[in-house]
């Protein structure tokens, strides 16, 4: 179940993270997505990617996530 567009990432991504970091996040995981096609598991490693991949460029300070 790739993402189309921002609007339809999970609230827990939406509801906190800057816009670029869920531009990251859609993109990360819309790539996992593919790339793990043949595995049970598909959808958490793709979430767990996308995590990852936000995590490179931001790091959360309190409540907040700011670009490093």
């Amino acid at each position: 179940m790739p993402y189309r567009e921002i609007s339809d990432l999970p609230d827990s991504v939406k509801n906190h993270l800057p816009h670029h970091a869920q531009e990251i996040y859609l993109a990360a995981f819309n790539n996992a997505w593919e790339e793990y096609a043949g595995r049970e598991d598909r959808e958490v490693v793709a979430h767990k990617v996308a995590w990852s991949a936000v995590k490179k460029q931001y790091v959360k300070i309190g409540k907040e996530w700011v670009e490093k």
